[in-house]
């Protein structure tokens, strides 16, 4: 399968964004260069089985789609004395179990419309249903199919993506449907992860919509309370759920910069700190 990841480097300041579930690194673009124009190293790798097939998606699991981003995490470290790992909707989910695994190479976390649970006001009211089918021979059949709008509110952009999906080209605007196999890896993540928040202790931004189609601002308070570190939360009033495309993302750059501005600092000061000791000692 061809490589889609977007890599653009910069300083010795890393972003590790990651894409969401049937997703692809062309959602995450225009955030990432734009972050990358203030100077950062920004990697959005693809993750495995995406940008094909749906049975291309079916052949990895959730473990598979991790690999993905600690090989590119590995790779960075090579570059990068620090690294904010960060993503949309089930890539937040993944930078935080990414975290958790690897405190000492994660500086600092920019979550963006994290999705725990499909709850947005699109999604139809049986589909917590899926759940407990989803063993049944019907729920195993059962695809996801996002709606209008499509996580985008700006209308023109909505109009440019839709475009894309129903070209069939993957690995543009991600795939038509999700695989309710596929869903369920991702709630063994989400499982995982939910356990995992209180032992992450680095710095976080957490973006999320008021108005998210797909998953709810609940999504974020949960996260808020639970995460060990300090969080700074943003609720966007003018966007829908992929906050990187649309008409807000100009703030979500503004703060991801922000967010590796202070962690700079930080590891300056931290410096300062150690070497007036050393002049210090006797």
């Amino acid at each position: 399968m061809q490589d889609h990841s977007l890599r653009y480097a910069g300083n010795r300041t890393g972003f590790l964004l990651i894409h969401g579930l049937g997703g692809t690194p062309v959602e995450l673009r225009l955030v990432a260069r734009a972050i990358h124009r203030s100077g950062y190293t920004v990697n959005c790798p693809q993750l495995a089985g995406h940008c094909g097939t749906e049975a291309d998606l079916l052949a990895t699991s959730w473990r598979d789609w991790v690999a993905s981003v600690l090989a590119e995490l590995d790779r960075m470290k090579e570059s990068c004395d620090r690294i904010i790992v960060g993503g949309l909707s089930m890539g937040a989910v993944m930078a935080m179990h990414i975290a958790a695994e690897r405190p000492a190479d994660v500086a600092g976390l920019a979550l963006y419309a994290p999705t725990l649970w499909y709850d947005g006001w699109s999604i139809p009211r049986y589909a917590f249903l899926l759940k407990w089918l989803i063993n049944t021979p019907m729920g195993r059949r059962y695809s996801f199919a996002e709606r209008e709008p499509y996580g985008i509110k700006d209308p023109r952009t909505r109009q440019v993506i839709m475009g894309a999906m129903s070209s069939g080209d993957s690995t543009q605007a991600g795939l038509l449907t999700t695989p309710s196999r596929a869903l369920q890896q991702m709630w063994q993540l989400i499982a995982l992860t939910r356990r995992q928040m209180p032992s992450i202790r680095c710095p976080a931004l957490l973006v999320h919509p008021r108005e998210d189609d797909i998953a709810s601002l609940s999504n974020a308070f949960h996260i808020q309370r639970r995460l060990g570190g300090l969080v700074d939360a943003v609720v966007l009033d003018d966007s829908y759920h992929l906050v990187t495309i649309d008409q807000q993302r100009d703030i979500v750059v503004e703060r991801s910069v922000a967010l590796a501005a202070r962690l700079e600092a930080a590891h300056e000061a931290e410096n300062k700190t150690v070497l007036l000791r050393a002049v210090a000692a006797p």
